[in-house]
Parts: structure tokens; C-alpha cells; sequence
């Protein structure tokens, strides 16, 4: 559907999936966008679009995996549209829900809250700081939100985000995955693929990270150590990414691979079309 444009050298390392580490893989999922550790429960939260992904139709709901990949609750939270990104603070789950964030009591799995967010067009990824701030994406508008328990701000709009999809939290800086530049928002092709980016959380200022741009339309992000892992969604493709260097695939995966989750030692990737969620090892 899009044309890639390769402006950065990208280093065409691609492993097969048994290679990469496969550990297991859970099936039976309705459009799995997102996989979030909950570290607290020692599970994952997988939130399920099930339907058209810009719909408000009360299709979607979120489910939950034991780390071994053993289903736990196909149906843990229902009464969603269409549920993205997720970001957990305070004892709570934050979920993207199109132009909402719905807030879940994660002892209980109850929907406790829905927090209207002005002006949001199709809010996407989430992420949490180490204060307990929790950042959305809108991949629509070119901007970031912030929500300290249930208000939320405009962080950051600027068009250097381009279309900014996976956002992860990572010390004093936001990491963003972008989607690319000149977005079509009726089938989601861009001009130019997106790449990395950084923003400061104190002074917002958004930083293209060296190396890392123009390569991909990305979805989801995180950061382990020193290396950033991203999924390219067009394509499947798993990169990882050190500062000073290229981007490199380190997995394939059919299109659809989505919003990455991690329990440190091994990388949780959701498979929208395939309806599965897979784990990865990083050894």
C-alpha cells in the first residue's frame, strides 16, 4: 500500500522469525493492536479493535495472556470502540479509544472512567513517566497529549512528529515513532515513511534522531537498555535501532505487526491481521 523512500541506509539484516527467537504465539484475537506488560499482575493486556479501527460501534475490548501466552480472559473489558495504545499508572490501565481514553481499575477490570480529550482525531499509542504522567499519541493531528490522572493537556504539536504513532517513555525523553509525512487519512499512505524521534519532556522539543529517519511507516515503539526496538506496520518488519548507527530488521512478520510490549528480556508484538500475539526473546 505505501512506497517505501529509503533517504538513511538501512541495513537489510532480516531474521526469520524461528530465528529471532519465537518463544510462543496466542491466537484467536479480534485485530490485536497493542501488548502491555502489567508487571504488578504478572500478565499482558492485549486491547482488540474488532472492527474499523476509526468507529465508535462498541465492538472493541481488551483480554489478558498469562507470560506464557495461556489466554486468560478472552473478554476482561468490554464497552470500547475501538482500543489502541495502553499506559498504566497509578493502579490504573489508560487505554486510546479513538477520540477517548478509557481508564480500567487494573485489580479489578472494571471501566471506572472515560476522559474526553479536546480536539483529539485518532488518538493512538500510549505511554507512562516515571512521575505517573501518561502521554497519547494522535496520529491525525501531529500531536502528543498529556494526562495527569484524568486531565488532559496538549503536550506537544508539531509538525516534525508526522503523524506520530508508538510513543514510549524513556528517562527525560519521549521516543516517537513516526508514521511519515503527508498522511492520507482515508488509507493511511504517507508522502515520505516516518522514522525516530525524541522529545524532551522538560522543554518538548521534538529531535529526529540520527540515522533513523525516512526509512519506514511505523506503529509501535519501545526502548530496552540502549536500543530502541520499532514495528513497521506496511511491512511487518521488526527494527532495532542504537544511536550512531542504522536501523536494522531483526524479524519479519507478515503486515500488521503493531503497538510492541516488553517485560525487559523478551518483546510482545501484536499481529492485527493475523489475530496473535507473539513473543520474542532477545537473546
Amino acid at each position: 500500500m505505501k512506497r517505501l523512500i529509503a533517504s538513511t541506509v538501512v541495513a537489510t539484516i532480516v531474521v526469520s522469525v524461528a530465528q529471532a527467537g519465537e518463544l510462543w504465539r496466542a491466537t484467536g484475537f479480534e485485530q490485536p493492536e497493542s501488548a502491555l506488560v502489567d508487571a504488578a499482575h504478572n500478565r499482558i493486556v492485549v486491547s482488540n479493535i474488532a472492527g474499523n479501527p476509526g468507529d465508535p460501534d462498541g465492538n472493541g475490548y481488551l483480554s489478558l495472556l498469562s507470560m506464557d501466552g495461556k489466554v486468560i480472559a478472552r473478554h476482561w473489558v468490554d464497552s470500547m470502540d475501538a482500543p489502541k495504545g495502553m499506559a498504566i499508572a497509578g493502579g490504573r490501565l489508560y487505554a486510546a479509544d479513538i477520540t477517548k481514553v478509557r481508564v480500567v481499575d487494573l485489580a479489578s477490570g472494571k471501566l471506572v472512567e472515560t476522559i474526553d480529550v479536546p480536539g483529539a482525531v485518532f488518538l493512538n499509542d500510549m505511554t507512562q513517566d516515571s512521575a505517573g504522567k501518561v502521554y497519547v499519541s494522535d496520529m491525525l493531528a501531529d500531536t502528543v497529549y498529556r494526562i495527569d490522572g484524568d486531565r488532559p493537556e496538549l503536550f506537544v504539536k508539531d509538525a516534525l512528529l508526522a503523524s506520530p504513532n508508538g510513543v514510549f517513555a524513556d528517562g527525560g525523553r519521549l521516543i516517537v515513532a513516526s508514521w511519515g509525512k503527508g498522511i492520507n487519512k482515508t488509507d493511511f499512505s504517507t508522502a515520505e515513511p516516518g522514522g525516530l524521534l525524541s522529545v524532551d519532556l522538560a522543554t518538548k522539543k521534538v529531535t529526529p534522531l540520527p540515522g533513523a529517519q525516512n526509512f519506514a511507516d511505523l506503529d509501535g515503539v519501545i526502548a530496552i537498555g540502549d536500543t530502541i526496538y520499532a514495528t513497521a506496520y506496511m511491512t511487518g518488519t521488526l527494527y532495532s535501532y542504537k544511536t550512531g548507527g542504522a536501523p536494522i530488521a531483526v524479524a519479519q512478520f507478515k503486515p500488521g505487526s503493531a503497538d510492541i510490549g516488553t517485560d525487559g528480556e523478551r518483546i510482545f508484538v501484536p499481529l492485527m491481521g493475523e489475530g496473535e500475539v507473539v513473543a520474542l526473546s532477545l537473546d
